[in-house]
C-alpha cells in the first residue's frame, strides 16, 4: 500500500522546514520563499502534467475529483462539492489535517508555502484551459478553502 500524501507531507516537512528557515535566514525572507516557490511550481506543474496524460480525461469535474481523493486519503480533508461538470469542479474544504499538522509545528507560514501553493502550479499542469481560483485558505486563518476549478473553453489545450 502506497503512503498518503498527508504522511508524505509531514516526512518531508521534517527536512524542508529547517532548509527553508535556514534559507531564509541566508537570503530573506522573500528572496528564499520566491526560490521555494519557483523551485516547487516545477516540481508541481510537472505532476499536473503527468496526471493530466495519465487520467486522459475530457470531463474536468471527473479528473479534478479524482486527484483531490489522492489528497484527502487517509481523513486528510473534509470538503463539500459545491459543482462538479463538464467543465467545472468548486468545492470547500471544511477541515485541512494540512493546516492543522502545520500550525502545530507553529509553521502555518511554511505550510502555506510549501502546500497550499502547490496547488496553481498543479492546476497549470492541467493545461492552459483550465484555472484555479481560490481567495482563501484554512492554513491563512480563514475556517475554509475556497477551490474553482474551470475550463477556459476559449483557449486552446
Amino acid at each position: 500500500m502506497s503512503i498518503s500524501v498527508i504522511e508524505q507531507a509531514k516526512i518531508q516537512a521534517q527536512v524542508l522546514v529547517p532548509l527553508v528557515k535556514a534559507f531564509q535566514a541566508e537570503l530573506g525572507e522573500a528572496r528564499a520563499n520566491a526560490l521555494v516557490r519557483k523551485t516547487l511550481g516545477e516540481l508541481y506543474r510537472g505532476f499536473g502534467e503527468e496526471f493530466w496524460k495519465a487520467k486522459n480525461e475530457a470531463n474536468l469535474g471527473q479528473a479534478v475529483a479524482s486527484a483531490f481523493k489522492t489528497y484527502a486519503r487517509d481523513d486528510a480533508l473534509a470538503y463539500d462539492v459545491i459543482e462538479q461538470s463538464q467543465d467545472a469542479f468548486a468545492f470547500d474544504v471544511k477541515r485541512c489535517a494540512y493546516a492543522e499538522f502545520y500550525k502545530a509545528l507553529g509553521e502555518p507560514e511554511l505550510g502555506f508555502l510549501l502546500i497550499c501553493t502547490a496547488d496553481f502550479a498543479t492546476a497549470e499542469g492541467f493545461g492552459p484551459d483550465v484555472k484555479l481560483t481560490r481567495t482563501q485558505t484554512i492554513m491563512q486563518g480563514a475556517d475554509h478553502c475556497d477551490f474553482r476549478y474551470r475550463r477556459d473553453a476559449g483557449k486552446a489545450q
